[in-house]
């Protein structure tokens, strides 16, 4: 019977999750991102296509009908008692909010401000998809000078794929640094050029490559890339490999093995390659472009990618007219979070959640997750779609498996936080009862990772499991 229960609660998501895309996939605003050196990024035409046909008969699946709120002694006592538990160390912070109606149904240091991980991300999703819009791409660009005279342009796109990644024809699909190649190749050889001299333009993000609060070892370990505006496979040595080190120099790793791709479709490259911005009025030669933005906020958050959050939070701060940098995008950020009203118990230095300075309250990121889940809101439906399912993907695809946390399987959608000492979890859960809630739980003074992570899956799934009326 719960075998069955589980395949049922499955189907429903992932029916649900087809429908959200579909229809998100229509309804949200079509555009693009350029990776102009001197301007920040700007929108692209709208590509023409055939009409889609709409069936106004009545949506797919009816929406769940709204239970009744749960009882807020005894989701308190079963909470409370759950928090209890050791492994969490001496710094918990816990929220559940109702989404319909933002009753608050449990609180405990909801507005103590916690060192979030990688729940930071949720954040980050936040501010993109309202700032740059769902439906933007961002363009990697080849323009051209002189003459023979050719520079690639970063836009921000860390997804940028080149031959060696290992990353098929799946979704979303990220660019290719090979078909850049191969449609400068064209246009060169049809203007009569098969010679030509490279530069390369990572002017639009500036400053620092690290934030404050990385420790030293997060590149040589593989974390994360130095952030930078041009890179091909997040800057990892080993594209096939995801705890692969970093290249030091992204930018011109990813001039060079352009250059050997345009060698190979037949156009010789000079052999200095030097760094150098984009001249004023340079024609565009070739273009490729990433997914657009909501694509890759689902797949930030599903596979906690740090090196995607932080170019977003990047171009976030370039959108809002403010240097491309940590700074301009923590600033970026907060802005964008205060016009949503939703900024405060936020307090961020980069986008992925690797500072170590970052606080963000328990109320604040369940707040941020209920206004994605508002129907009022469908520009931020990727921050709710891209929330791994407990128990299937993502970062939570390994847990909720056995023990009490298995109740949560398929039910509990969240975004998970992990650093030395730190354990957070942030999501929604629909109640026994039929009731839509958001959560946060958080802990950054934890001695047992392990029994802090199931001690979190053990909270989401009381929440998910909660008659409690």
């Amino acid at each position: 019977m719960v075998r069955h229960e589980r395949a049922a609660a499955v189907a429903t998501l992932a029916l649900l999750q087809a429908f959200v895309c579909a229809v998100g996939a229509y309804v949200l605003a079509s555009g693009g991102l350029s990776g102009a050196t001197a301007s920040p990024p700007v929108k692209a035409a709208t590509p023409t296509r055939a009409p889609v046909a709409i069936v106004t008969s009545g949506p797919v699946l009816p929406p769940a009908p709204e239970g009744s709120l749960p009882g807020k002694g005894t989701l308190a006592a079963q909470l409370t008692r759950a928090m209890g538990d050791s492994a969490l160390g001496g710094n918990v912070g816990a929220v559940v909010v109702d989404v319909s109606g933002g009753a608050t149904l449990f609180a405990s240091r909801a507005d103590i401000g916690i060192t979030p991980a990688s729940t930071t991300k949720v954040v980050t999703a936040v501010a993109a998809l309202t700032e740059l819009g769902p439906d933007t791409k961002i363009a990697t660009r080849v323009l051209q000078g002189r003459p023979g005279t050719l520079t690639l342009v970063g836009g921000g796109d860390p997804t940028l794929a080149s031959p060696r990644s290992a990353r098929g024809p799946g979704y979303p699909r990220f660019a290719s640094l090979a078909t850049l190649a191969s449609r400068t190749a064209q246009a060169l050889k049809a203007a009569g050029v098969t010679a030509v001299s490279l530069t390369y333009d990572d002017s639009l993000f500036s400053g620092p490559r690290t934030a404050p609060g990385w420790k030293p070892g997060y590149i040589p370990e593989g974390s994360v890339a130095p952030v930078t505006a041009l890179t091909i496979d997040e800057g990892r040595q080993d594209p096939r490999n995801e705890n692969s080190p970093r290249y030091a120099d992204p930018p011109r790793t990813a001039a060079e093995a352009f250059a050997a791709q345009l060698q190979r479709y037949g156009v010789r490259v000079g052999k200095s390659i030097k760094r150098a911005k984009a001249a004023a009025g340079a024609k565009e030669v070739a273009r490729v472009e990433s997914p657009a933005v909501y694509e890759l906020v689902e797949h930030m958050l599903t596979e906690s990618d740090n090196d995607l959050a932080e170019a977003l939070a990047h171009l976030v701060a370039i959108k809002e007219g403010r240097p491309g940098g940590f700074a301009g995008a923590s600033q970026a950020v907060r802005a964008t979070l205060k016009r949503l009203g939703a900024d405060a118990g936020v307090v961020v230095n980069d986008g992925s959640g690797l500072s170590t300075r970052n606080r963000i309250t328990p109320a604040a990121l369940a707040r941020l997750v209920s206004l994605a889940a508002s129907p009022a809101n469908p520009h931020l439906r990727a921050a709710i779609s891209g929330l791994p399912i407990a128990g299937f993907t993502g970062t939570l695809g390994h847990r909720y498996a056995k023990g009490e946390a298995k109740a949560g399987a398929g039910v509990v959608r969240a975004k998970t936080g992990t650093l030395n000492g730190v354990n957070t979890l942030t999501g929604l859960a629909r109640t026994a009862d039929g009731r839509l809630v958001a959560f946060a739980f958080m802990a950054d003074d934890v001695r047992d990772p392990d029994g802090a992570v199931a001690a979190l899956d053990r909270l989401a799934a009381l929440v998910s499991g909660c008659g409690c009326s």
